[in-house]
């Protein structure tokens, strides 16, 4: 196998076991101003692929112990994000040949004896065309996230928590395990926004959204901006012992902070009323009544004096307020 190692041009991976077509193959391409890889069977590909992440493969058909077809099909899988194309050049010009090339995923074909105008062509566009793939996925994943993520606190916003919330629902109610959610308003937000001008709240709301961001290390669980100043989290596969330790750990969290809050009536600084509520989705349950047991513990929590947790009616102070 060889390399360059100059970052600045397409990286181009031949898998050839006869050694002249490789160096014939290297030496144009290397004048058309391509880094070269070289593999001289399709296990070897398979390595120096993982490798090198190429931005093309040449795959001869016609190969001892796994041919092009095979290593083909066994390269599609370890290029989830990149798309690579694979151009299979092969000495097969029958129906068959070509349709089961297409069919393991090959995105072109040259016979040969090669033509070499043609194959300069075929490199050149596949390799415009997958990195222009690229781009659109990840202009349209910026997009996607531009929809999902609330601008201010960057934590995903009140669709994306729908939407989630939805899902998991579905899949908890299939499953039979349960699903925790957390909602949490911050104390004497708008006296906070009157006393401190709305930049300063806006600075408060991100940093209670980071530090309840923190506090949920499961990739599954979802922090949300709910509203104005609510937040949601949902846990799914969470019992209500998870969820009153996460519920307890989000009110210190914003105690930790220390902002100070002049005018709050129950601390010197920023604090959060949370409440919560576990179920196991049933199938004749409705998710809009757990997000009104939510809601309804959450007032509760203000109702009991704030700086505090509630889970559904059972008031469970988490610390004693500041």
């Amino acid at each position: 196998m060889k390399a360059n190692a100059q970052e600045s041009q397409s990286l181009v991976l031949i898998v050839d076991d006869e050694p002249f077509i490789r160096l014939i193959l290297r030496h144009f391409l290397e004048r058309e101003g391509y880094q070269i890889a070289e593999a001289q069977n399709g296990i070897e590909a398979i390595n120096v692929f993982k490798q090198f992440h190429p931005d093309i493969v040449l795959l001869d058909a016609i190969m001892p112990d796994m041919d092009g077809f095979e290593c083909c099909a066994q390269l599609q899988p370890l290029d989830c994000s990149k798309h690579t194309p694979v151009l299979m050049i092969t000495g097969l010009e029958d129906q068959e040949s070509v349709d089961r090339a297409f069919a393991v995923g090959a995105m072109d074909y040259v016979t040969k004896p090669i033509h070499w105008a043609v194959l300069r062509q075929r490199v050149k566009r596949l390799i415009q065309q997958s990195q222009l793939q690229q781009k659109l996925e990840a202009v349209n994943l910026e997009l996607q996230l531009l929809v999902t993520i609330d601008g201010l606190t960057q934590v995903a916003n009140r669709r994306r928590f729908e939407e989630y919330f939805n899902q998991e629902w579905q899949r908890l109610k299939w499953d039979q395990q349960p699903l925790s959610l957390i909602l949490c308003d911050v104390d004497f937000f708008k006296l906070y926004n009157d006393t401190y001008g709305h930049r300063v709240g806006d600075r408060c709301l991100q940093k209670i959204a980071k530090a309840i961001k923190d506090i949920i290390k499961c990739p599954a669980d979802l922090v949300a901006r709910y509203g104005g100043e609510e937040f949601a989290v949902i846990l799914p596969n969470t019992d209500t012992k998870g969820a009153t330790h996460v519920a307890d750990k989000i009110c210190h969290a914003v105690r930790t902070l220390a902002i100070p809050h002049q005018n709050s009536q129950v601390s010197p600084h920023v604090t959060i009323s949370v409440g919560f509520t576990t179920e196991i989705p049933q199938p004749d349950s409705d998710l809009e009544k757990m997000i009104s047991a939510a809601d309804w513990a959450l007032y509760q929590a203000k109702a009991a004096g704030r700086d505090r947790f509630v889970q559904n009616i059972l008031l469970t102070k988490s610390k004693n307020s500041g």
